[in-house]
């Protein structure tokens, strides 16, 4: 059983998340802390926890969710996975940090592409990644049907949706994820978005303006 774990991390206020098993075994999804103390912080629970990272993951790569790569990276000896498509996203981290004035260790480069179909293990459980392009070119999401969660990145939010003014983005295509990559999931299933509070497939679809 997956247990979850989230930290809201820098300006943007970025849901960072570990998703944890029975194992000790974790994930660490969208790492957006920015300096010493998030880093302390993120460290400091997953020593407390007693948990051993196995994955550094991607939902996608604006800024605000790579903050940490590096730093993940580094300390746990971790390799990047993320969706190919989103590499020119990552490419321009620091150009992005540049703009907000917010300190960058450039993010190593991925040394796995995760695509629609996959499915990544670790412990006892397993995630399946879904496609779900539009807020970025590459986003994607990871879902654990045994525990009904989705942790969706940018895609979809309480009573809203991600923004697609950015680079990649694509307001008809970002409608189109969600309708048909997350709207067809039982309405049991919670969403942990990358912002804000978390939410549930059902609630989303009788409740979210941008998809009535």
């Amino acid at each position: 059983m997956i247990t979850l774990h989230s930290f809201t991390f820098n300006p943007f206020q970025e849901n960072t998340y570990i998703l944890a098993d029975e194992t000790g075994e974790c994930v660490i999804i969208d790492p957006g802390c920015c300096n010493a103390q998030e880093q302390s912080k993120l460290t400091k629970h997953l020593t407390e926890q007693k948990l051993k990272p196995v994955k550094l993951l991607n939902t996608h790569c604006h800024i605000d969710h790579i903050l940490g790569n590096k730093f993940i990276a580094d300390t746990y000896q971790l390799e990047l996975e993320m969706h190919q498509k989103d590499l020119q996203t990552l490419a321009a981290g620091k150009v992005s940090a540049d703009i907000f004035g917010i300190p960058y260790e450039e993010s190593p480069a991925p040394t796995k592409f995760l695509e629609e179909g996959d499915k990544i293990h670790f412990g006892n459980s397993t995630l399946d990644i879904v496609f779900t392009p539009g807020h970025s070119a590459g986003s994607i999401c990871f879902i654990s049907h045994a525990d009904k969660l989705v942790v969706g990145g940018d895609v979809l939010f309480y009573q809203s949706i991600g923004r697609t003014d950015l680079p990649g983005g694509n307001h008809q295509q970002l409608l189109e994820s969600i309708r048909i990559k997350l709207f067809t999931l039982p309405i049991d299933f919670t969403v942990y978005p990358g912002h804000g509070p978390a939410t549930s497939i059902g609630f989303e679809k009788e409740n979210n303006p941008f998809l009535s």
